[in-house]
């Protein structure tokens, strides 16, 4: 490595986690008493995504469900390009990790019998997503894996430091990273085993539900090294963001129409079962393309939780109504506009099912994975079980593995300019107007030539790299499936096939 970088080297057979949602805390505790350092700048300790999780955790926990029918439902909503396999352990897998947590501290909401409260969401069979407070998993869950971290002898933060390459050791495998703090400092940390849990991609659009600093970081800087992508195409737009201007945008859990809830347009009129068979319970992308249809027709539409919520909505969906009424709206008493926002990215770092890459020393685990699970359309409230699931999966088999010391020789990554307010904007806005709920070819040649002009004017910086990965895998699949819908290619095709591919399959 460059003699100008200050170097850490971690302890040997220490692990390096970059990010610090669900994902990389449940692995970092599951890896004891193993050194881990957990890398995070100071805005992720409080921006990560998990916490905005509002639904809950899905899993076969009630005598009356089965992991058969979860796997089931899990398949059935990713449009043919789920794994079998990885449904099976995720379902499987599923209730005795929600146990563990409930172990840990987690205060799921329960009955006076004392037994798990389940709700139902889209496109699951029977109620089976546990609930926190009624709209507060994620918040709550994250705050009690920060609590046991912070008192975890063997989990050592390196807090302030943003990852932004990875480190190479010369025969293929990853070393370490690159990380810069915000005063422009580097530190180049090496590592026998690296782990990233970076979470997603919305922040690369200019309408999401996400924090805006998840930007697809991991996918960028494991691409330029040579790692394996996986189904980037396929992202998931939440149907019902709360369209009140704020970035990111609130949430409307689609809990609330599990309960009841019903859309409507400025007509006054329901209008999903013209779009679906299954109304407002239809799977996320049928409901996100039926809004913005009405969005297009010039019929805003609204979210109606009068009857169905009514005046109990402060109590059992806290956090939705506070974002409402942050905005003069009383949901108790009034319509929520409401607008397609993306939600959750199904591709990502392909990986097998205990995290590891196509790269020696390189796992993923949590939304920056695709393990195959979420297909071509993630199940609702599958995310925070896939973080536990897949981490302790991979916590399990790095304790297990015999692991090669691993010394950093090179930074393949070209150096760039940090990205400036204005090339950011005008790529978010891109990648919505053109990659967005519905996508066409000419559109996405014309986003792949504006964004390879970015990686001309501030060198191959990780978002852009994401992104024209992104465009590049939607522009190559010439059929509309899941959460992925093209105006000139709107069937399927069959057999259903997942995508591989490298960076260096763009140039």
């Amino acid at each position: 490595m460059s003699s100008s970088l200050d170097t850490k080297r971690l302890p040997p057979g220490a692990v390096l986690v970059v990010g610090a949602g669900l994902a990389g805390l449940y692995l970092a505790l599951k890896l004891a008493p193993r050194p881990v350092f957990v890398l995070t700048s100071r805005r992720s300790t409080v921006g990560a995504a998990s916490a905005w999780a509002q639904g809950g955790i899905a899993a076969a926990l009630s005598p009356d469900d089965t992991p058969e029918s979860h796997a089931a439902d899990t398949i059935a909503a990713g449009d043919g390009l789920v794994d079998p396999i990885i449904a099976k352990i995720l379902s499987e897998e599923g209730p005795a990790r929600v146990h563990d947590l409930a172990e840990m501290g987690v205060p799921f909401d329960r009955d006076d019998q004392g037994r798990l409260y389940l709700s139902l969401e889209a496109a699951h069979s029977m109620p089976r997503v546990a609930r926190v407070k009624g709209d507060t998993a994620g918040r709550e869950i994250i705050n009690i894996m920060v609590k046991k971290v912070q008192t975890a002898d063997h989990i050592t933060g390196l807090i302030g430091w943003r990852a932004e390459s990875l480190l190479t050791d010369g025969y293929g495998g990853i070393a370490g990273a690159l990380a810069r703090r915000d005063d422009g400092a580097l530190l180049g940390i090496e590592a026998d085993i690296t782990v990233m849990a970076t979470g997603g991609i919305g922040g690369l659009f200019s309408v999401t539900t996400n924090p805006r600093t998840a930007r697809g970081d991991a996918l960028g800087m494991a691409a330029v090294v040579g790692a394996k992508m996986r189904d980037m195409e396929f992202v998931q737009f939440h149907p019902t963001a709360i369209d009140v201007g704020r970035d990111p945008a609130p949430l409307a859990t689609e809990a609330l129409r599990g309960e009841g809830a019903t859309l409507t347009n400025s007509d006054g009129v329901r209008f999903m079962h013209r779009y679906h068979e299954q109304g407002e319970l239809a799977p996320r992308d049928d409901v996100a393309r039926a809004i913005f249809a009405e969005i297009q027709a010039g019929r805003q539409p609204f979210l109606d939780c009068r009857e169905a919520i009514g005046t109990h909505f402060d109590k059992e969906f806290p956090t939705v109504f506070e974002s409402c009424m942050k905005a003069g709206i009383d949901p108790r008493t009034q319509l929520i506009p409401v607008s397609p926002a993306v939600h959750y990215h199904m591709g990502g770092l392909a990986t097998n099912s205990v995290g590891q890459t196509s790269l020696d020393g390189l796992f993923a685990i949590g939304e920056c994975s695709a393990t195959g699970l979420h297909g071509a359309n993630r199940l609702a409230s599958n995310s925070l079980l896939e973080a536990i699931v897949f981490g302790g999966r991979a916590a399990a088999h790095i304790n297990n593995m015999q692991i090669s010391p691993k010394r950093a020789t090179t930074i393949r990554s070209q150096p760039w300019l940090s990205m400036t307010k204005g090339v950011s904007e005008g790529l978010r806005q891109a990648m919505t107007l053109k990659c967005g709920v519905r996508r066409n070819a000419n559109e996405l040649n014309e986003l792949i030539s504006y964004i390879d002009e970015l990686i001309h004017q501030v060198g191959r910086a990780n978002p852009l790299v994401t992104s024209r990965i992104i465009a590049a895998a939607a522009l190559a699949r010439e059929e509309s499936r899941g959460g992925h819908f093209r105006d000139d290619f709107p069937d399927m095709k069959e057999p259903a096939r997942s995508s591989f591919l490298t960076y260096d399959y763009l140039y």
